[in-house]
């Protein structure tokens, strides 16, 4: 094929999933031109994941999502509850129990939010298609991709049949666990999904969707707990209630909650396939009355009633009912040349912690940037950017870690949950018990262990940030509120930090926040910063800086420079939950004002340079230390080692 039969741009990104999504999102505010190619027509409509954990509520906030989280995408999931036994009941007195309500994780969100995946999808693509550097094109399907030194060449058929080539610098596969990325190109090279996790499971489950209809005496007139004084929405929480029940029923393990909006009664309830049964069969009508029904009739006596009262299965509406493998698995690469795997295509999780769909994101805004930085030149260069199989290789292995680390967290809640063994089982219940009197571990153990902080990843030949100098972890976010000083002072609306130092506009890939302790110091901090755009070559926007002051409240000081960027102070738990940001989700318990200080270090005043994936690339506390940091950051966008 000729030259000029080529279509060009930076990135084709191959499905458009959650991941596709969110990556094309993150590229359009780079402003990196891309290709997104989904074989569907639209986005599907069923509801396949339903948790996602708090820093993916991080990351749809900072493509400017976060109005439609509570609005209309999901609900805060508040309990996760472990229950033993082995009677069918959802309410069984629970052995764990631990709140995802709080902003204990310094994020400045909840834990989890339970969602309706189309509506969350939907939004991802109105974020990703509102920017002019995206086209975003269905009903397209890949069937050969190539590639040489410097480009990636794929072909896809449209709707109607016909065959086009897009030429790219970069390919990414996020088309999934059975795409075709990595089952017809990618594994014939050596790249396949193994094992990810010491403590290996792999095991089919049931999942179900229901939408519940309310009964009425209307409808449902010999209903009897009607004469008791009960309303349908009173029957529907005694049924259906709210919060996670893990189901750690050693004859049938389950899982049981609600998702997306109250308002939507939506319930997915998933339980495993035991050996010797047929999967299909077990998600057929019959079976699902026999193995989950009983879940949801409640003994006569609890009323006061001779007879057993069950909701009305005519209520309770079917969305899906499919077998699935519950497995964890991680490719052994995650690309091969300019050809890159993110999200499902490069490891899956089972359920037990909420971590499929965020694990991808992770992938998306960490791949996202580095993707801007190679493809910013106009053509490929040995020297400018730095070699591509470097940075690829420094993004999987700190994702990698990242990986091991969630992937450990959802194997300990799913030994939880599908434990059999009787001795195990006991051992378990009665550590958890004699644990419940020490306060630290009782309250950690509540809030999930969330307490142990933003991850930090160990460093690597390569690897973007400096780790004598506090790189390699994960920002906290916390809440800000503008301040421009001066006598009278002047006071905005609570904002998310990350919406200040990585907001809309900015186009440096690397942001500085100076953090201030006393304001004495602001002048000469601010006089420092000044220079850091000639230090950088550029790289960084000296208007780009942000200045964070450690107080909760406003200080009056003689010093107002409305020419300069404003200084934000912090904001509290009170004034954040007076705040449009805390509509629909639950006021912050637990929230640390001074998470972002204490990571960022001490001193009365702190420059830290942070990546766009809210990673610190390092933090210092002096005009040399910043200087050679800005120097050493410049050396590295440009490829000089």
């Amino acid at each position: 094929m000729a030259e000029h039969d080529y279509e060009t741009v930076n990135v084709v990104i191959c499905g458009c999933g959650p991941t596709g999504a969110m990556l094309s999102a993150y590229l359009g505010r780079l402003s990196v031109r891309h290709i997104v190619l989904e074989k569907e027509d639209g986005i599907t409509t069923d509801p396949r994941g339903i948790a996602l954990d708090e820093d993916g509520i991080r990351l749809l906030q900072g493509i400017g999502v976060y109005e439609h989280v509570y609005k209309d995408i999901g609900t805060c999931m508040q309990k996760f509850k472990f229950i033993g036994g082995t009677e069918k009941t959802l309410d069984t007195a629970p052995f764990l129990e631990m709140d995802y309500g709080t902003t204990e994780g310094g994020t400045g969100h909840v834990g989890f939010i339970c969602h309706k995946q189309p509506t969350l999808e939907q939004h991802l693509r109105n974020a990703m298609t509102s920017s002019e550097f995206c086209q975003l094109r269905s009903n397209s399907t890949v069937f050969e991709i190539r590639e040489d030194e410097e480009y990636t060449y794929c072909r896809y058929r449209d709707i109607n049949g016909n065959t086009h080539t897009i030429k790219s610098r970069f390919f990414i596969g996020a088309d999934g666990k059975t795409g075709f990325t990595r089952k017809n190109y990618l594994e014939p090279l050596g790249i396949y999904m193994e094992q990810a996790h010491q403590s290996f499971y792999d095991e089919t489950w049931v999942a179900l969707n229901w939408n519940i209809v309310l009964p009425t005496p209307t409808t449902h007139p010999d209903f009897p707990l009607w004469d008791l004084g009960f309303t349908p929405q009173q029957v529907y929480d005694l049924f259906f209630p709210s919060n996670f029940r893990f189901i750690c029923n050693p004859n049938r393990p389950a899982v049981y909650g609600r998702f997306g909006l109250p308002e939507d009664r939506l319930c997915r309830f998933e339980f495993v396939v035991q050996n010797g049964e047929d999967g299909d069969e077990m998600a057929s009508p019959a079976k699902i009355k026999e193995v989950v029904f009983p879940y949801f009739s409640h003994a006569g006596s609890q009323y006061g009633l001779s007879q057993d009262v069950r909701f009305p299965e005519d209520c309770i509406h079917i969305l899906r009912s499919r077998p699935f493998r519950f497995a964890a698995r991680n490719c052994n690469e995650w690309f091969h040349g300019r050809v890159v795997l993110c999200g499902d295509s490069a490891h899956v999780f089972p359920p037990f912690g909420g971590q499929g769909i965020a694990s991808g994101f992770r992938d998306a805004i960490s791949l996202s940037w580095r993707l801007a930085l190679l493809t910013r030149q106009q053509s490929p260069s040995p020297t400018y950017p730095p070699n591509h199989l470097e940075i690829l290789t420094a993004w999987s292995r700190e994702r990698k870690q990242q990986l091991t680390r969630s992937l450990s967290a959802t194997i300990a809640n799913g030994n939880f949950v599908t434990e059999r063994n009787p001795l195990k089982i006991f051992l378990r219940d009665w550590s958890l018990y004699i644990l419940s009197f020490l306060p630290s571990y009782r309250r950690d153990m509540r809030l999930g262990h969330r307490k142990e902080g933003m991850i930090r990843y160990g460093f690597a030949d390569g690897m973007p940030f400096i780790p004598e100098l506090g790189g390699g972890v994960c920002v906290p976010q916390v809440y800000v509120s503008a301040w421009k000083g001066g006598q009278e002072g002047y006071e905005g609306e609570v904002l998310f930090s990350d919406d200040v130092v990585f907001g809309r506009g900015k186009r440096g890939l690397f942001q500085v926040l100076v953090y201030v302790r006393d304001l004495k110091e602001l002048s000469s901090a601010r006089e420092v910063v000044s220079t850091i755009e000639q230090t950088s070559n550029g790289e960084i926007p000296a208007t780009e800086v942000t200045f964070i002051f450690d107080a909760t409240t406003p200080t009056p000081s003689s010093e107002r420079e409305d020419t300069m960027p404003p200084i934000y102070r912090l904001a509290t738990a009170e004034e954040f939950a007076a705040s449009p940001l805390c509509r629909g989700r639950p006021e912050p318990r637990y929230y640390n004002p001074y998470y972002l200080g204490d990571i960022v270090g001490s001193g009365s005043v702190k420059y830290a340079i942070l990546r766009s994936d809210r990673f610190v690339y390092a933090s210092c506390d002096s005009q040399r230390d910043l200087e050679g940091m800005v120097g050493g950051l410049a050396r590295y966008l440009r490829g000089v080692i």
